[in-house]
């Protein structure tokens, strides 16, 4: 049996747009300026979902102060170029005017920078459809849980079984565990199923389509 859920949190990042392309650019640019050998497009998708600081960090393996200096390289391209190497998903739109008709309050909960954020949801005219945007922060919210954390505190969700998370990686799945929200992982985005089930994702869903169908439209 489904939830009636009243809040409903998105992912940016590959779950609403296919920033895939920019991403990996950016990733690439990056590899480049420090004269590191550059992973195969496969291997470049394992770098779209984490915060910057855990991929440059705790992925690749750089030091703190590399860790910095690779952001800011990254940056240079990705606000420049990379931010417009992406697209939204066919069936996204259609499924957000539903949740909006619905009476859904839709929340953006993504680890992307707030200026990334704003590009996106101005550039592909998505901000109309969300009440509150939550992003990452260098000095304050840095992790997806903070994120989504911050979320919840400004947008007074009392109820936490009233609100689901989604998203197509295991950082979304696992910091809306840690927050006790459920959770839909999706696989049209960069994660599959086996990712999504060893999260702990309550749902699993193929496509848009699917996602109104879990939560009942």
């Amino acid at each position: 049996m489904k939830k009636d859920y009243t809040y409903i949190l998105f992912d940016l990042d590959g779950t609403l747009t296919d920033s895939g392309p920019g991403i990996k650019n950016g990733f690439k640019y990056t590899f480049e300026r420090f004269g590191m050998e550059i992973p195969s497009d496969d291997q470049l998708g394992k770098f779209v979902g984490p915060p910057l600081s855990e991929s440059f960090g705790k992925i690749i393996g750089l030091n703190e102060e590399d860790t910095k200096k690779a952001i800011s390289i990254y940056r240079e391209y990705y606000f420049d170029k990379g931010v417009y190497e992406n697209e939204v998903y066919p069936g996204i739109r259609e499924l957000l005017e539903k949740l909006n008709a619905a009476g859904k309050k839709l929340i953006i909960a993504t680890s992307k920078a707030e200026h990334g954020t704003n590009i996106v949801l101005d550039h592909f005219d998505l901000r109309k459809y969300f009440s509150f945007v939550s992003s990452s922060t260098e000095n304050g919210r840095v992790t997806k849980t903070d994120v989504i954390r911050y979320a919840i505190e400004q947008c007074h969700i009392d109820d936490l079984s009233s609100a689901v998370m989604i998203g197509d990686r295991k950082y979304d799945i696992e910091s809306a565990k840690e927050t006790c929200l459920d959770s839909i992982g999706i696989l049209y985005g960069y994660g599959d199923r086996e990712e999504h089930m060893k999260a702990g994702a309550t749902y699993i869903a193929e496509t848009p389509e699917k996602i109104a169908e879990i939560l009942g439209l």
